[in-house]
């Protein structure tokens, strides 16, 4: 990948995304009773790392809508979707087959589950990215709940292209260019009324429902809020920002520094003022994680940063970009090897220290040591091998290809 072809600030809010989620899981394992009072609501709020994962969303909605805005605003063909559903496979499927293969072995294993049908059912859907379609299949496997998202992604990068075909299909939005952004705000009301409708419509009963009931019970507790179509419209406001990130091209200016500062303060402030609320920090229509400002905020910062002069190369430093190359890696592995440290000592954690907070950084420590190196074990031996073949199955023909292929 060619450095001028580089998004100026992305690999920062990758690495910030992972790193929220890793924090959030981190949070979890910390017996908030017994922590001084001082530290209590830094604690509540790094909780929510969880935005970390409406991060992720509005990041690849950005980075995977530039060729197809591209392609839209020249008047050329729509990019090739054998090429894209390559590229997306050969980015996602080894890891998170791997990791959910892993998952399931220990489930069975580490946590002594019985091998029952709806066992290896969540595991296959799963496998098959269908996972999402269901309370009892959202979460594939009982080693590695991060795993949940990705098929609600996969989602995101099926519904993706079908919308931009609509568009492609429009003639007059290839000479306007405002007005095939007007069409995709049409795009986004159109699937938040879905989102409504699923949330009216498929309500769950309350039996068994709850995170005392385990992942299931979680799951049910979740759903039908979240939803896939209602976590393609976080996806999609990324895509609009794609699009105006290209009316933008050659406009740098230090105003776009101030931009993203202002942008980045603002998601900062809507993930902290979420301190007290519902996990999910549900949002406007019963979307998670702040929604529309949050989402809003983070795509703000990605145009911005992008534009920006210094800001975004200064985000962009060597270690940000190691942590964002790796990211997949940190986010799929990082509950597995979580629970192993739980399993294998069970005092970890600060549980059987006198001192909660030494015993919890204590196994903090070795925890992000380990998922570092599993991490980067796994971009190395797994990830990037697999990138690799995809781009030269399509390296005949790459349009429009302007963001690494390791969204």
């Amino acid at each position: 990948m060619r450095q001028e072809e580089r998004l100026a600030g992305a690999d920062f809010l990758r690495a910030t995304a992972c790193l929220l989620v890793l924090a959030h899981h981190l949070v979890l394992r910390l017996d908030m009773r017994r922590i001084p009072d001082e530290l209590a609501p830094t604690a509540h709020v790094v909780r929510f790392g969880n935005f970390g994962v409406a991060i992720f969303f509005v990041l690849s909605g950005f980075l995977l809508a530039h060729p197809f805005w591209r392609a839209l605003d020249t008047g050329k063909d729509m990019p090739s979707l054998r090429h894209y559903a390559i590229r997306r496979a050969a980015r996602i499927a080894p890891g998170f087959w791997c990791a959910a293969t892993v998952g399931f072995v220990l489930s069975l294993t580490l946590l002594g589950l019985p091998l029952t049908p709806e066992l290896v059912l969540r595991y296959l859907s799963g496998l098959m990215f269908m996972s999402q379609w269901h309370w009892r299949t959202l979460f594939p496997v009982e080693v590695g709940g991060p795993l949940w998202s990705i098929p609600f992604e996969v989602t995101s990068y099926v519904l993706l292209p079908a919308c931009f075909l609509l568009l492609f299909r429009l003639t007059a939005l290839r000479r306007h260019p405002l007005l095939a952004r007007f069409a995709w705000l049409c795009v986004i009301g159109g699937v938040l009324f879905a989102h409504v409708l699923i949330v009216a419509f498929f309500a769950l009963d309350d039996i068994a429902r709850g995170w005392e009931y385990g992942l299931q019970g979680g799951a049910k507790e979740w759903m039908p809020r979240f939803n896939p179509i209602g976590f393609f419209a976080v996806f999609a406001i990324g895509a609009l920002a794609a699009g105006i990130e290209i009316m933008l091209r050659a406009r740098r200016s230090a105003w776009f520094d101030a931009a993203a500062l202002l942008a980045l303060a603002a998601a900062a402030y809507r993930l902290v003022i979420s301190s007290g609320g519902t996990p999910e920090a549900y949002g406007w229509l019963d979307v998670p994680y702040g929604f529309p400002a949050f989402p809003l905020a983070v795509a703000t910062a990605l145009v911005a940063l992008s534009q920006s002069r210094r800001l975004g190369r200064l985000l962009d430093n060597a270690p940000v970009r190691y942590i964002a190359k790796i990211s997949f890696g940190i986010y799929i592995w990082q509950e597995i090897i979580l629970i192993l440290i739980q399993k294998l000592d069970t005092g970890s954690f600060g549980i059987s220290s006198e001192n909660v907070m030494t015993g919890w950084l204590q196994s903090c420590g070795l925890a992000v040591a380990l998922i570092l190196l599993v991490a980067s074990l796994s971009y190395y031996l797994l990830e990037k091998p697999a990138i690799g073949f995809g781009n030269r199955l399509t390296s005949h023909r790459l349009p429009n290809r302007v963001t690494p292929f390791k969204v």
